[in-house]
This record gives C-alpha cells, structure tokens and sequence, in this order.
C-alpha cells in the first residue's frame, strides 16, 4: 500500500535530517564578492541569515545541507593574467576561511568525507571548496598548491577556451580538446588527489580527460542533453555512459536551462523580443530608459521556470541510463541568478526533491546515494588512486 502523500512529506524532512547532504557547486563565495561582502564584523552575518541569494546558514539547516562546495569562480576575462587570476581565486578562498574562522560553532573546512562526517555530527556545515575554471593553475605545482589550500575539484575552464582545454560555450575550439599542458595537469591531478571536474569542458576535452585519467571524473553541475538538444554544456547520453565506464559521477545542475530546452527557447526568444523593440524605440542597452522599457516587457511576458520534478526526470534518466550509482546534486545554487525551478528555490527546499524522489519509489538507499554517498565513492577512489601512486 503505498504511503500518503503527507507520510511521504514527512519522511522526506526526515531523511534530509539524517542522511549526508552534499551539494558539488554553490556559487556563495562569488556572490558575496558581487555584493562587496567585506571581511570586517559589519558582513560577519551575512552568511548566517540573508534575504539575497540562496545560500544562507539558517535556509542551510532548514533544508538538511551538510556539505555545500564552495566554489572560487574565476571569470574568464581573467584569463589574460594568469598571475591576477590566482590572485583573485586565492581571495575567494581567504573569503571561505574567513566565513569558517568568524563562525566555528556553525562552519568547518571539509577536506575530506571523513572531516565531513565528523563534523555532521558535531552539527557542523563544512565547506569542501572547489575551483571553477582552472586558468590560476599557471604551472603543474600549482594543483598542490590550491589543494593544500582545501581545494578539492578544478574545473578545467569555464566559457572560454583557456590554457588547459577548449569550453563547451566557445567556438574557438583553441586545441580540438585538450592542449598539451591539459594532458599534463590531468595526469598531476590524479597524482595529487584532486578531483577532475568535466562541466563546462568541450565534448573533445571531455573524451580526451577520461581517456587521461587513471581516476574517475565529475561533472559537478551538469544536466542531461536529452532534455536540452544542442546545448552542449550539459552531457549527452554517450558522454553520461561513458563517465560512468569509468566510475564517474553526473551531480545535476538546477537551472531551468539546464533542465529544460523549451524553458531556454522561450528566453531566448524573449531577449530577442526585447533587442528589437530597444532597437524600434531608438534606445540604446545602456539607455536609462532602456530598463524600463525590458521591465514592462519582462511584466507581460514572464520568462518560466522549471520544476522539482524536472530535477527527478533528469535523475531518473541517468538511474535508467547508467545506474543509481552515478547521479547526484550539483544546483549551481547563487550561479544561475533567476532561473530555479519552482520547488527548488534555495537550499531549504532540498525535502522537496527527496519528497519526489520518494513518490517515484526511490528508496532509502538510492537517496543516500543521491544525496552524498556516490560522491564519498568517487572522491575516495580518487584518494586511494593518489596514494598508489
């Protein structure tokens, strides 16, 4: 008899309570630098409760976050200054620390699944930190270096090409893949112990890194291209079988483009709409009047949002593809601005896709798996490869 949709309500609080929650890609750090978050007791409570964004640690507790990676983006238009870009990936980070230092009864860093454990029980978030696009890695001992900082994943570039690999939003196609150094700082990753992150890289890069690697890869914030044709960032079908091959995990990102190709038409076809009717009135982007003209448009023609069971369709895709063992969560929650879907807004609502989950007959231990144990798998492998070596 199967449970009410209450009970099942219900159990989904709970089983976000007791279960592990790790999130691979939550873009906090960046936000705070885009709203001039100082390091001085002025900003010290921001990251405990904010109306901005979605991540704060009151909405965190509320939604069963154990493990959210905090990710040092560097934007691309860093990539012309190598030395600049390491600059601005080591403030994010100091960023982190800080947050951890200023509040050590709520925050610690989170270098490995152990640490994290350990500090689940203590009631602790930890903070696993990732490094979102790779262009401050300006020479192989640099991988050492940002992970003796508490790095734990690189993703090799973001939307341009750069010195390690090509960008699945660039047409350049700089190397057809990987460049040279690519290969070598792959092969320095796994010696290391550092996570290989295939989101964002060209399908080329993506076939090179796992034909590279003696480790296992992950694609910490990526969606399925089944539901999204031609929108290379997120992984096709062959892609996704072949990551799993080789032990590698698909961690779904949450943004409505993302999750759905008709959602990404309409906006697209939107700021076409707006771009011609700027053009009519003779307004220029920067126009003062140009904001009010696209607000009154926007008003009318409300872009649409995806949903919590869009979420579950692509989990679903990847459990019927490849298996339960190589899916999990990676929102890219305060890094795709106003594009959640509805029932996912910020990271109190993660109940609400165990709830579904749940109503399509995922048990106790396919959502441990979602939620955090295919990561610990992926991450000790790549441990224990390091160690071998």
């Amino acid at each position: 008899m199967s449970q009410s949709d209450d009970a099942l309500h219900a159990k989904a609080e709970k089983l976000a309570r007791k279960v592990i929650i790790t999130d691979t890609h939550v873009d906090f750090p960046y936000r705070l630098y885009a709203e001039k978050f100082k390091l001085d007791s002025a900003h010290a409570e921001i990251p405990i409760s904010s109306e901005k964004g979605n991540f704060d640690y009151n909405r965190a507790k509320k939604g069963g976050l154990d493990a959210p990676w905090m990710v040092a983006y560097v934007p691309s238009s860093y990539q012309d200054n190598l030395d600049k870009a390491k600059m601005f990936a080591d403030s994010m980070i100091d960023m982190v620390h800080w947050i951890i230092e200023r509040h050590p009864d709520k925050f610690a860093r989170g270098d490995s699944p152990a640490m994290i454990e350990s500090n689940s029980k203590k009631g602790l978030i930890s903070f696993p930190m990732g490094l979102e696009n790779g262009a401050p890695v300006k020479t192989l001992d640099d991988v050492t270096y940002f992970y003796k900082r508490g790095i734990r994943y690189i993703t090799l570039t973001h939307a341009k090409d750069n010195h390690i690999c090509d960008s699945s939003y660039d047409t350049a196609r700089t190397w057809n893949g990987l460049s040279p150094f690519g290969f070598e700082m792959v092969k320095e990753m796994n010696k290391v112990g550092m996570i290989i992150d295939v989101s964002h890289i060209s399908d080329s890069a993506f076939y090179q890194v796992i034909r590279t690697s003696i480790a296992p890869v992950m694609a910490t914030h990526s969606s399925c291209r089944s539901f999204t044709p031609g929108f290379e960032r997120n992984m096709s079908d062959e892609m996704i079988v072949e990551l799993a091959k080789h032990e590698g995990l698909i961690q779904i990102n949450f943004g409505s483009s993302f999750l759905d190709g008709n959602i990404q038409a309409v906006r697209d076809s939107n700021k076409v709409q707006v771009q011609r009717l700027l053009f009519k009135l003779h307004l220029g982007e920067n126009d003062p009047a140009s904001k009010k003209v696209t607000n009154r448009f926007m008003e009318d023609h409300p872009e649409p949002f995806s949903t919590v069971e869009r979420v579950a369709d692509h989990i679903d895709h990847v459990k019927n593809l490849v298996g339960i063992d190589h899916v999990g969560i990676g929102s890219d929650f305060d890094g795709v601005g106003d594009s959640l879907p509805t029932g996912l807004k910020d990271v109190s609502m993660y109940p609400n896709l165990i709830y579904e989950l749940l109503k399509r007959g995922y048990t106790d231990e396919d959502i441990e798996k979602i939620c955090y144990k295919n990561v610990w798998r992926v991450w000790n492998k790549i441990n224990e490869v390091a160690a071998q070596q």
